[in-house]
């Protein structure tokens, strides 16, 4: 069957799954459940038939939609919040890897644009940080410290203070999405530029080593966390710029809340990172190496397992229930 033969016959079906996941037809779960079961079905036979069109891309989409309205209507759920992290944002990553993939381009690109930045010029390191915080630096490195500056203050102070900064950082990168992606894009330039300075100047300095032992026991999660919110904020951007078939208000009202949900399963691993800050990093220059690094890539490989594997293993168990279903 030709693809136009094939939107013609399907197009008042998939209509009507438009107006069940907007609210504006009620559905009960097991409609819904019979509604996902007939897209999935649409979705394979275009995946199998049209592989690299648009039709693809929109059924993907609904199937999505759908499945995510299913746990909003299921009445066997017990706990909304564990399914939250359990189904639906992984879902949700997945549906939006491509968002992802660009964001972590952008951050390897950027930081590295940091790096040649801090080595070619001698200025660009204060320029980006400060006199007042290299000068501390530099004094700390020479007292056989460079972390020290995390040593300062109450545990709970810079636990409290760091997360809240760390949070509303993450906030801006994802807010400014607004702004079809240009604001999060800014934001998300600053700080990788300033992570890739400020990680050559002590490379610079002959502490590279002790700068990671400190800076990544807590920068794992929240740097990883940062280029989700990233993410985030590129979704809202694009469902604004690119509606697809949707009008540009549902695409929106679609995008915030799909990035909204992205942007705060965040927050656990931001609160993390504040808490390894405040009460674990300042004792990095003490800690057998070998403890360090497991910290960091313990840290490492829990997020990363999160938003990069594990999103493609709800999604493969959703579509095998489906089909047996």
């Amino acid at each position: 069957m030709r693809e136009i033969a094939f939107i013609k016959q399907n197009k008042e079906k998939w209509l009507e799954f438009e107006l069940a996941i907007f609210g504006k037809a009620k559905k009960n779960p097991d409609e819904l459940a019979n509604l996902y079961i007939q897209m999935m079905n649409d979705l394979s036979y275009a995946q199998t038939y049209y592989p690299k069109s648009k039709t693809v891309v929109y059924l993907n989409h609904l199937a999505s939609q759908i499945y995510q309205k299913i746990y909003k209507t299921k009445r066997a759920e017990k706990n909304r919040f564990m399914e939250f992290f359990k189904t639906e944002v992984p879902l949700l990553v997945y549906e939006y890897r491509r968002y992802l993939m660009y964001s972590f381009v952008l951050f390897f690109l950027t930081v590295g644009i940091g790096v040649i930045s801090a080595r070619y010029d001698q200025n660009f390191v204060r320029l980006i940080l400060g006199d007042g915080y290299v000068n501390m630096t530099l004094e700390n490195i020479k007292k056989g410290d460079p972390m020290a500056v995390y040593g300062t203050g109450s545990n709970w102070g810079s636990f409290i203070g760091i997360t809240m900064n760390n949070l509303y950082v993450g906030a801006r990168c994802y807010i400014y999405g607004i702004f079809g992606g240009i604001g999060t894009f800014y934001i998300f330039l600053q700080n990788c530029i300033m992570l890739g300075s400020f990680q050559y100047f002590f490379y610079e300095q002959g502490v590279f080593w002790k700068s990671v032992r400190g800076i990544w026991i807590h920068g794992s999660m929240e740097i990883f966390a940062i280029v989700i919110e990233t993410c985030a904020g590129f979704i809202l951007g694009a469902s604004i710029l690119f509606p697809k078939t949707f009008s540009r208000v549902n695409s929106f009202k679609i995008g915030f809340k799909n990035s909204f949900k992205i942007f705060l399963s965040t927050f656990p691993f931001t609160i993390s990172a504040g808490f390894l800050e405040g009460f674990i990093t300042r004792y990095s220059i003490d800690m057998a190496n070998w403890l360090s690094s497991f910290i960091i890539i313990f840290t490492l490989s829990v997020i990363s397992y999160y938003y990069l594997v594990y999103p493609y293993i709800v999604h493969k168990k959703t579509q095998l229930s489906a089909k047996l279903n």
